[in-house]
């Protein structure tokens, strides 16, 4: 007798690991009562959620957007991102020393404290990093299986977030086109945020749910999607027939979103850090930093005072590599040294930082003598690069007359380089290309420019422009590819009878085609209309 009791124990015991082994198999179902205070959900075993996807079908949705759709539960990377972009390095750095802390303090008071760093005093009419930076880093998060889930329903789709709904509503409506996004609002007084959160129950976020009935789309049971660790939205998920649960063991085995799978494609975006913020990636930033700025000074002195050779090789060790692509065995790298001694070549590139014109003078070397004239000719170059410039740089005026004369002055001059898209893209896209340089010759090389960094973006919409060349400058690694296309034949230029649309069209078409980029037909009034809320004037 004396041995039940600690029978009894192993009992429990074992129940405990065998209950735990099996989690993520659980699922959560509205007990069937008809009491009216029968709302607590029971725990029945059910197939694991990948194997029911039926069930999703022709039904109203609702998914905790942290725990069911992305792949890393920790939404610390996207309050840096808000704090850096938004805010500075010193908020973003004080952040970061307060992270410890906000591991300890639990999630919810985290939350309170990542929220009131990153927000507190910040504009509420000049916010926008939840649309402009957010999306690209989010996105990237995804897991194919959760995001295939939640593009299973066919009805309406209810995105539950612990995140303050400011920083996630574009992400969720625009690119994932899901209809209601529930999460808490930020408070506000006299047009700035105070960096605290409106309460659960009074948020006028959770008030999305009202709206549903009322417009008749929830005509049937609610199914959800959550996380065992969500604990702030437990009453939102109530009002669910059937919650199905995603284990952290699940999201391991998570395979990131294509981006061909994308509901909206990513073309714009902005902000200056290229990698995602993890507390020791940030660490790793703010530590580069000292180090970085004393590199881009080496850099830009050494490229000034030494030999242009020389110099190339001295960048190429400091980690600013570059490599120039000339196809078909040598014959273009011919015919551009015999077509360089005639002078008034027109280099065509794409656009993808203000360093392409320097990248491809440099690789030019290889071809052509350096002492040759190469001129590039920007649009919203700020007046700090052209100073520093290393190459002769003409400004056009959005003047088409002007701007034409110009282009055929600097023509008769020496070669020159033009990147017809007036702005830089960061994604696999091509813009319009404007067909002003068209008009003016039928000597026309095609080049297609790939560039990568390693930490820093050297391009921004909202931002400052004069500093560009410094974060570009401060990255501890970057690489251009520059491909050499061959020169248009007449038959395909304006003299030949195309129009100087059809001519820029095949241009960009050539260009894409070698960098394997989608050609769209938006410009750089586009862009900055979505990033900046201008025309881009500079």
């Amino acid at each position: 007798m004396a041995g039940k009791p600690y029978n009894f124990k192993f009992f429990l015991f074992m129940q405990k690991v065998l209950f735990t082994r099996t989690w993520n198999k659980i699922y959560i179902q509205r007990k069937a009562s008809s009491s009216p205070h029968a709302s607590q959900p029971d725990f029945n075993k059910y197939p694991f959620l990948g194997k029911g996807q039926g069930t999703l079908l022709n039904k109203t949705l609702m998914f905790h957007m942290e725990g069911a759709l992305l792949k890393s539960s920790s939404v610390f990377p996207y309050f840096l991102l808000v704090a850096f972009e938004a805010g500075g390095p010193l908020r973003a750095f004080t952040l970061l020393l307060l992270y410890p802390i906000v591991c300890l303090v639990g999630k919810e008071w985290g939350l309170k404290i990542m929220v009131f760093v990153c927000f507190v005093g910040l504009k509420e009419a000049s916010f926008s990093v939840g649309r402009t930076v957010l999306p690209k880093f989010l996105l990237e998060d995804v897991g194919n299986e959760g995001f295939d889930m939640v593009m299973k329903c066919g009805g309406t789709k209810i995105a539950v977030t612990d995140m303050p709904r400011v920083m996630v509503d574009c992400f969720l409506k625009d690119y994932l086109r899901i209809e209601y996004v529930v999460g808490r609002e930020l408070k506000v007084v006299c047009g700035h945020f105070l960096g605290l959160m409106e309460d659960i129950k009074t948020s006028s976020g959770s008030m999305e749910l009202e709206k549903v009935p009322r417009e008749g789309k929830r005509d049937s049971p609610v199914i959800g999607i959550s996380c065992f660790n969500n604990s702030l939205h437990h009453q939102l998920f109530s009002c669910c027939e059937v919650v199905y649960m995603v284990s952290e063991a699940d999201k391991k085995n998570w395979q990131t979103l294509p981006r061909e799978k994308y509901p909206r494609p990513l073309i714009f975006h902005d902000g200056r850090l290229a990698l995602r913020p993890t507390p020791i990636a940030t660490l790793f930033i703010f530590m580069w930093i000292p180090f970085g700025i004393f590199l881009l000074l080496v850099r830009a002195i050494v490229f000034f005072l030494l030999p242009y050779k020389l110099s190339i090789l001295f960048l190429h060790f400091t980690g600013l590599r570059g490599t120039l692509i000339i196809p078909d065995d040598g014959r273009v790298s011919n015919e551009l040294k015999q077509l360089s001694k005639e002078g008034g070549l027109l280099y065509v590139c794409n656009h993808r930082t203000l360093l392409d014109p320097v990248y491809l003078s440099m690789g030019l070397v290889q071809v052509r003598p350096p002492s040759l004239s190469l001129a590039a000719v920007t649009y919203s170059l700020s007046r700090v690069t052209e100073l520093f410039a290393p190459i002769r740089t003409v400004r056009l005026t959005r003047n088409r007359e002007k701007d034409s004369k110009m282009i055929e002055k600097q023509l008769q001059q020496g070669d020159i380089v033009i990147c017809p898209e007036g702005t830089t893209c960061r994604e696999p896209y091509l813009l319009r290309f404007s067909p002003l340089f068209a008009e003016k010759t039928d000597r026309i090389v095609p080049v297609a420019i790939d560039f990568h960094v390693s930490m820093f973006y050297g391009t921004t919409a909202g931002g400052y422009k004069s500093l560009d060349p410094v974060f570009l400058l401060m990255n501890p690694t970057s690489h251009c590819s520059a491909t050499i296309l061959e020169k248009l034949p007449k038959s395909y230029t304006c003299k030949g009878g195309k129009s100087k649309f059809e001519v820029a069209n095949h241009v960009q078409a050539l260009i894409g085609k070698a960098l394997n980029f989608e050609c769209t037909s938006l410009t750089r009034k586009d862009k900055y209309m979505i990033l900046a809320g201008n025309e881009g004037i500079v």
